[in-house]
């Protein structure tokens, strides 16, 4: 489970930053899918890529089962055994899940969602499931979940709540320094996003209305529609790279 949990935030570590490259040629006024997705296709349309695809789908593997280790196990830490961490954990697991199924679908070729723009996806499934009875009180209530989601996950990253699952004491001074300031930079800006997903589908749902759902891509091109233009979306890419660079210090100093 410990190279599973590693390997994982390896795999984690190389989508955020694509994701934050893409982003910041994105603000430069380049062309670009800045989501999962467009990494993905990144990785493909290379050379290697085929090499670091199957890479990604044993990492989102090691990860998934990780994170279910910890559902049915506890985890490490005072507070690892609690319901509330055990379901937190299970959730992750079923996200990673999805993460390994649609890669391992687009190695395969069989199928190409995992590359399909989020922004899409969203609005699709916004418009399914609004199609149903309840189905807008549902889409509201996801929305306020995914909002809450990174509201948490920028307060983590601000409040360095991180460093109580990493283990440190051996490393330099400076490079305890250097990790702590991509954590809190890195959790912040990622957190903003996914409450920025979560907004969106309130949204949706307050107007009646599936094409307001954006998935990461709408939400990331939403900061360069502000009046300060690409200048704000620019932190927030370097904010997504500083997120995968700290996903590659978990998988070395990580407690798992």
């Amino acid at each position: 489970m410990e190279v599973a949990a590693r390997g994982g935030f390896v795999a984690r570590g190389a989508i955020y930053v694509l994701i934050g490259v893409i982003a910041v040629q994105v603000a430069l006024g380049h062309r670009g899918q800045a989501d999962r997705g467009g990494a993905l296709s990144q990785i493909a349309g290379k050379s290697y890529g085929m090499v670091v695809l199957w890479l990604l789908v044993a990492g989102f593997a090691g990860l998934a089962l990780w994170r279910f280790s910890e559902a049915a196990f506890g985890a490490v830490g005072p507070d690892g055994h609690d319901k509330s961490e055990r379901l937190k954990s299970f959730a992750r697991g079923l996200l990673y899940s999805v993460f390994f199924v649609s890669t391992l679908q687009l190695v395969l070729g069989s199928s190409d969602s995992a590359t399909a723009n989020g922004n899409s996806q969203s609005r699709d499934m916004t418009a399914r499931v609004m199609a149903h009875s309840g189905g807008r009180l549902l889409v509201g209530l996801i929305g306020a979940v995914i909002l809450v989601i990174g509201i948490a996950l920028a307060r983590e990253g601000w409040t360095k709540e991180f460093l109580k699952k990493m283990d440190l004491s051996g490393a330099p001074a400076g490079t305890r320094s250097f990790v702590e300031k991509l954590g809190l930079f890195g959790g912040v800006a990622r957190g903003a996003v996914i409450a920025l997903v979560g907004v969106f589908f309130v949204i949706a749902a307050v107007r009646f209305s599936p094409s307001e759902a954006e998935g990461i891509d709408g939400a990331l091109r939403t900061f360069a529609q502000t009046p300060v233009g690409p200048l704000l979306l620019i932190p927030v890419a370097l904010g997504l790279i500083a997120f995968g660079l700290f996903s590659w210090c978990e998988a070395r100093w990580r407690r798992v």
